[in-house]
């Protein structure tokens, strides 16, 4: 009998996985085709179209308190702690510093937020909601629930949950797509 040596094993080359034709990935499909493309059945019209509606109603509902759709969210965002800066609910709200900044001239003319300087950096301002403010900002889940629920009418516990999940997914692509986008700069 002759004794074993031992060599030492020599990595061999990985082989390449054979696919099988009914395994493959299927390409995703193409939604959209330009031959015959309909702008108003497009995702980002049929979704503006939403946002503006909803925007009209919370409009409508908290007119009677002096507010506007675009007003309620800064004063939510405080409600919530989300932001204390000018920049901090610029970031939150999705608009521009200077957009902010004169937003929050009309709500502080209104008397419903006041700038702070803060006691430890004189450079920064803090926003904070005044009593009527936080008044104000205690009335706007019950509105926002309300045109919420009315858009909803006619749907299933399940289909919102669907809907909210599909929705999720096309945001989810969307910041994959702008973090690529921005990944190339």
């Amino acid at each position: 009998m002759t004794a074993k040596t031992n060599r030492p094993r020599v990595a061999r080359p990985a082989r390449k996985a054979r696919i099988k034709p009914e395994a493959r990935p299927e390409p995703d499909p193409a939604f959209y085709d330009p031959a015959n493309y309909q702008p108003n059945e497009s995702l980002g019209y049929l979704m503006r179209r939403i946002l503006h509606v909803f925007a009209s109603a919370v409009d409508s509902e908290l007119g009677p308190q002096g507010l506007t759709s675009a007003q309620w969210m800064p004063l939510f965002k405080l409600q919530m702690g989300a932001g204390s800066t000018v920049a901090e609910l610029a970031r939150g709200c999705q608009q521009d510093a200077g957009s902010m900044t004169r937003m929050l001239d009309r709500l502080e003319a209104k008397g419903l937020v006041r700038r702070v300087r803060s006691g430890e950096d004189r450079r920064v301002v803090n926003i904070e909601l005044t009593d009527e403010g936080r008044a104000a900002a205690r009335e706007i889940p019950a509105v926002l629930c309300g045109v919420q629920n009315a858009h909803m009418r006619g749907f299933t516990t399940e289909e919102w949950q669907l809907l909210k999940d599909m929705l999720r997914r096309i945001l989810d692509n969307a910041l994959a797509i702008q973090a690529d986008r921005e990944g190339q700069k």
